[in-house]
């Protein structure tokens, strides 16, 4: 049994790092949408308290998740993957993430903020950020940093917190040309 799971982990892995050399080269070219899940945080859900003006009532990133933002951006930088504009959902853990990593303010993108519970919301939200995903057209990338709910139902695909996924509009949905691990 184990060295099946360490044969199962070995092919695993070179798939993950091919995916992101890939997703790499398609963010060195420019022109790409990039829905990056936020960096590591603190908990789980947010607590009864929540308030989207309020840090201390949200999960917030954790050290792990802040040192994560800041490999980020620096990988960004050192790969040579050109930045546009960052749009955030207003979560302080998609914002922070975004500024940490980019060292800037991103543009409030609420449709990015977590998906309502109502059916209809949920997809007017998936709507309007579809919306925006088709009217890009930019020589350099456009990132919008979100939450895993948001990016599931965008692309169907779970990423890890931190983790960006390249896509492009076909038809009524997206397609992933691509994802990157941080």
């Amino acid at each position: 049994m184990i060295r099946f799971a360490l044969a199962l982990f070995l092919l695993v892995v070179p798939v993950a790092a091919h995916a992101t050399d890939a997703g790499w080269a398609l963010l060195r070219d420019g022109g790409h949408v990039v829905l990056l899940r936020h960096a590591m945080v603190t908990g789980i859900t947010d607590p009864a308290n929540f308030d989207i003006d309020s840090c201390a009532t949200q999960v917030n990133l954790s050290a792990r998740g802040k040192q994560q933002a800041s490999k980020i951006g620096a990988l960004f930088a050192a790969r040579a993957a050109p930045i546009e504009r960052v749009l955030s959902s207003r979560y302080c853990r998609c914002l922070d993430t975004a500024r940490i990593a980019f060292e800037a303010e991103p543009e409030l993108f609420a449709p990015l903020d977590l998906l309502k519970g109502d059916d209809a919301q949920k997809a007017e939200q998936v709507a309007a950020i579809m919306k925006e995903i088709r009217a890009y057209s930019g020589s350099d990338n456009l990132v919008m940093v979100t939450h895993l709910e948001d990016i599931v139902a965008l692309t169907g695909i779970s990423p890890r917190e931190g983790e960006a996924v390249v896509v492009e509009p076909q038809g009524d949905g997206l397609r992933v040309l691509g994802r990157v691990t941080f």
